[in-house]
């Protein structure tokens, strides 16, 4: 493997990873929004906790889940699609 491949490959990874990062904040603010929205009360901070019924609970950890994967998943590949093809010279080269 060539040096500016593996460049190229670090560069996607830490792309990607911003990108996730950055997608899970505003998915869980939004999740939080619409759920407090539908509910008329805010989601569970606990869900392991007995005072937390368990539907509730549940409900909340399959939007989340489903929600943040969802989102992370959409933003790793929009950050992939932006980056220039595997292989291609930046600079114009030769």
């Amino acid at each position: 493997m060539q040096m500016a491949e593996k460049d190229g490959e670090l560069t996607a990874q830490i792309i990607g990873g911003v990108a996730s990062f950055a997608a899970a904040y505003v998915a869980r603010k939004a999740l939080t929004f619409a759920w407090t929205q539908a509910t008329g009360k805010e989601p569970p901070t606990e869900p392991e906790s007995l005072d937390v019924g368990l539907g509730e609970a549940l409900a909340w950890a399959v939007v989340m889940g489903v929600g943040l994967e969802v989102t992370r998943v959409l933003a790793v590949r929009t950050a992939y699609r932006r980056l220039p093809p595997r292989g291609s010279v930046r600079g114009g080269g030769v």
